[in-house]
C-alpha cells in the first residue's frame, strides 16, 4: 500500500527547455516552467502540459506516443531518449532539461532537420534486393537465418543512436550508427543479393571505420538494439570478406 501512494504522489518539477525561434533569437537560450505531474506521467505529458497550458508557440515532434514512431526522440537530463517512453517517477530529478537531439541542424525548439539523417539512411540501399525470378510462394529462410537479422529489424529510425555518436557530431558526413544497422538488416539477409554492394558502401572512412566503439549508440537506443555489434559484424565482414547467415551466438553488448 505504502508503494501505491508513493507512487500516486504528485510532483512538482521544473522543466528546463532549450528554446530557439530563427525568426526572432539569434541564439539558443533556456527557459523554465513549473509543472505538476503524476508519476506515472510520461515525459511527453509533461512536455505537452507545457505546449497546452502555458506556451503554446513551442515546438516538437510527436505521433503515436507509443515508443514505435520515434519521432519524440530528445535530448532528457542529457541523456537522448523517446519522451514517450521515460516515466517521472524514472527521472530522479525534479528538474528536468529538454533539449534537441545533437548534430543536426535545429529547425524550432525540440525540432530537428532528419533530412541529413535520412540521407544518410538511403544511401545503404535499405530495401531487398534481388533479381532472381520471383517464387510462386514467399523465398524462404530458416529459422537460424531469420534470426540472424532479427535484432537490427528492430530500428524506428528515431535517430537517438546516431545523435549520440561523438564521431558523427565531428564529422556529419559519417553514415552514423542508424544507417549501419538498416544496412546490416539486409546485409545478413539470405534472401537479399546486394550485400556486396552495401558492403562497398560502407567500406568507406565516413563508413563503418569512422566508428570508434565509444557504446553511446548501443546505451541511447530505446529498442535495446545492439548496435555496437551490428558495427562490428559489419566491419568482420568486410574484413573477411564473408558473411555469415546463420544466427551469431549471444554475445551481450560486446564486439562480436
Amino acid at each position: 500500500m505504502a508503494i501505491l501512494e508513493t507512487e500516486s504522489a504528485v510532483r512538482k518539477l521544473t522543466i528546463k527547455i532549450k528554446r530557439y525561434n530563427p525568426e526572432r533569437d539569434n541564439a539558443p537560450h533556456w527557459e523554465e516552467f513549473q509543472v505538476e505531474a503524476d508519476p506515472l506521467d510520461r515525459v511527453l505529458d509533461v512536455v505537452q502540459n507545457v505546449k497546452w497550458y502555458q506556451d503554446e508557440t513551442l515546438a516538437l515532434r510527436r505521433s503515436c506516443a507509443h515508443g514505435v514512431c520515434g519521432s519524440d526522440a530528445m535530448r532528457i537530463n542529457g541523456v537522448n531518449g523517446l519522451a514517450c517512453k521515460i516515466l517521472v517517477k524514472n527521472v530522479p530529478s525534479d528538474t528536468i532539461t529538454l533539449e534537441p537531439i545533437l548534430g543536426l541542424p535545429v529547425i524550432k525548439d525540440l525540432i530537428v532537420d532528419m533530412k541529413p539523417f535520412f540521407d544518410h539512411y538511403k544511401s545503404v540501399m535499405p530495401f531487398l534486393v534481388n533479381d532472381d525470378p520471383a517464387p510462386t510462394t514467399e523465398r524462404l529462410q530458416s529459422p537460424s537465418e531469420r534470426a540472424r537479422f532479427d535484432d537490427t529489424t528492430k530500428c524506428i529510425l528515431c535517430a537517438c543512436c546516431t545523435t549520440a555518436c561523438p564521431p558523427f557530431w565531428g564529422d556529419r558526413k559519417y553514415v552514423g550508427p542508424a544507417a549501419i544497422v538498416n544496412a546490416h538488416r539486409f546485409i545478413f539477409d539470405s534472401r537479399d543479393k546486394g550485400a556486396a554492394e552495401r558492403l562497398e558502401i560502407l567500406n568507406d572512412a565516413e563508413g563503418v571505420w569512422r566508428c570508434r566503439t565509444v557504446f553511446n549508440c548501443t546505451t541511447a537506443c530505446p529498442r535495446d538494439i545492439q548496435v555496437t555489434q551490428a558495427i562490428s559484424e559489419v566491419k568482420r565482414a568486410l574484413i573477411t570478406g564473408e558473411v555469415n547467415y546463420e544466427a551469431a551466438p549471444e554475445v551481450g553488448h560486446g564486439i562480436a
